[in-house]
């Protein structure tokens, strides 16, 4: 029986409104900075940080009109409307019926900026329009408000959320303690002669199992949490994890096999990434040697990673150790990404990438070989930037003696 008494019980329920009242803060000195009056948000993951309302972007439009003195509203389809209103505080929440309707979503829109006055203000936008997924036609807002005076950001949130707080740290610690028992459980049940999909989904349904009940009837789960905790493989198995992005295929394992494993969970929109090489039965000396380097070249990584130093460094220094042993015809991507509510986000540990590296970002470090007829070599862990270096948030083991499966 696995043993999960290591397991201990956590008090996270639900993100609290000072978490959204901080990031609105933020919001009001950025409008303050541009002269601007208020913000109109068509992204729904914007939405979702701003008022912790996980609404899914689909072809009915949402929106958040957002003022920092005065009233704010939420429009969103009527089949959202008991939720959003349910989730969303100190903000007006209305619907219009359907998309397209008899009456397009944009037309309750122009009503409910004209009821807040603001139709001939000056506000920002993360976008003209909403977006065009899942067959959405419309307007764009430029053309609904030819007298609104707007100024384009779509880039506001996505920066605001490059520094974590706190609070959303230990969402991330969370996360990674649930992707961590996922993946124990992933290299406990992979043996020869086993389907990857029977073997990643009883690690992940196992794992959610345990970590819904230890945080317990309190925790809130939002929509953007569905995965829980999981564990897999994508069809990078054998031959196949040469491919950096494989697709599951039901692939069934073989001894000798190299696989490539991802593992996570959600925790209130929050994530982390931790990724590992493994073998099905002992490695061999080939195997050794580039899962040895794939090591070697976390650490190069690791080394620049420390208030000051640029993103760009981090990955020049991943480079370097590969054309010194003359691994760059193996090189398929950069280092690593900034991560939080989405799996990828900005900045990156790119070569072209110079955005400074500041206590509070987190990132993955997930430098990887591919060795064509031999298989892949990714390690990716999640870490947060401190004021001396960094801590890891991912803790799975790295010794090749301890990702073996099947043995």
């Amino acid at each position: 029986m696995f043993d999960l008494s290591h397991v201990t019980v956590s008090a996270i329920t639900e993100t609290p409104e000072s978490e959204f009242i901080a990031r609105r803060k933020k919001v009001d000195r950025i409008l303050e900075q541009k002269g601007l009056e208020g913000m109109i948000f068509f992204s729904a993951s914007s939405i979702f940080y701003l008022t912790g309302s996980a609404l899914i972007q689909t072809e009915r439009p949402v929106v958040y009109i957002y003022r920092a003195a005065g009233d704010s509203a939420l429009l969103v389809p009527r089949l959202e409307l008991e939720h959003a209103a349910h989730h969303t505080k100190n903000c007006k929440v209305t619907c219009y019926p359907e998309y397209p309707g008899e009456r397009h979503p944009m037309e309750f829109l122009k009503d409910i900026v004209k009821e807040l006055g603001i139709e001939k203000s000056n506000l920002g936008a993360d976008a003209d329009g909403a977006p065009a997924v899942s067959g959405y036609k419309g307007p764009r807002l430029s053309e609904i408000f030819p007298d609104m005076k707007l100024t384009f950001m779509p880039r506001m949130i996505t920066e605001m959320k490059i520094h974590k707080s706190p609070f959303e740290i230990m969402l991330m610690k969370e996360s990674a303690r649930w992707g961590n028992l996922a993946h124990m459980l992933l290299q406990e049940y992979t043996v020869a002669g086993k389907d990857e999909i029977e073997v990643s989904t009883r690690a992940s349904s196992e794992a959610t199992k345990v970590m819904l009940k230890t945080l317990g009837p309190g925790y809130k789960m939002t929509s953007y949490d569905g995965k829980g905790a999981h564990a897999g493989y994508r069809g990078q198995i054998g031959p196949n994890s040469y491919f950096p992005h494989s697709t599951t295929a039901g692939l069934v394992f073989k001894k000798g096999d190299t696989l490539v494993t991802g593992a996570s969970a959600s925790v209130l929109g929050y994530t982390s990434e931790l990724e590992r090489v493994m073998f099905v039965g002992e490695p061999s000396k080939e195997q050794e040697k580039f899962y040895n380097y794939a090591v070697e070249a976390q650490k190069a990584a690791y080394s620049q990673i420390k208030p000051g130093r640029k993103c760009s460094d981090v990955d020049k220094a991943m480079m370097e150790f590969f054309k010194e042993n003359d691994l760059m015809k193996y090189w398929r991507h950069h280092t690593g990404h900034s991560i939080g509510t989405g799996g990828h986000e900005s900045p990156f540990f790119d070569v072209a990438d110079d955005s400074l590296i500041e206590p509070g970002m987190c990132f993955t470090v997930e430098p990887g070989l591919y060795v064509e007829g031999l298989g892949g070599f990714r390690l990716s862990d999640t870490l947060v930037v401190t004021e001396t270096g960094f801590e890891l948030i991912t803790y799975y083991p790295t010794d090749i003696d301890k990702v073996i499966c099947d043995r």
